[in-house]
């Protein structure tokens, strides 16, 4: 049973870096850089941060079987942790907390199809 938890977590660790780098080219193709990937502060981490003009998107992205199940494991905790994160990152920006913020969740099921968020949640 160890050994089978084991390797479920690793599949699973495996899935979330590739549905994470399935979203980064997504956005990339869109016109948006990415300034950082798996960024961790003191307060928690960010799966990923794109750079949108002068401002920045902070992206969550969560993967399961489905759309509506992926969007269950977002939790008002873990968006307090994003929140404090980007408030953290925002610190080493030119304008600091002035600089305009969006906060995405990208959704990826299992056939790895994507659903984008934007403004899932905001400060």
């Amino acid at each position: 049973m160890n050994e089978w938890r084991r390797q479920n977590g690793r599949r699973n660790y495996r899935a979330g870096l590739a549905a994470e780098d399935s979203v980064a080219r997504d956005y990339q193709a869109r016109g948006h850089p990415i300034a950082a990937r798996r960024w961790r502060g003191s307060r928690g981490e960010i799966d990923i941060i794109a750079r949108e003009g002068d401002g920045l998107i902070f992206i969550e992205v969560k993967k399961a079987r489905d759309f509506a199940r992926a969007a269950e494991r977002l939790t008002r905790a873990q968006m307090r942790r994003i929140y404090g994160a980007a408030s953290e990152f925002l610190a080493g920006e030119p304008k600091g907390q002035l600089t305009p913020v969006r906060f995405d969740v990208a959704l990826v099921n299992a056939s790895g199809q994507m659903q984008v968020v934007e403004n899932a949640f905001g400060m």
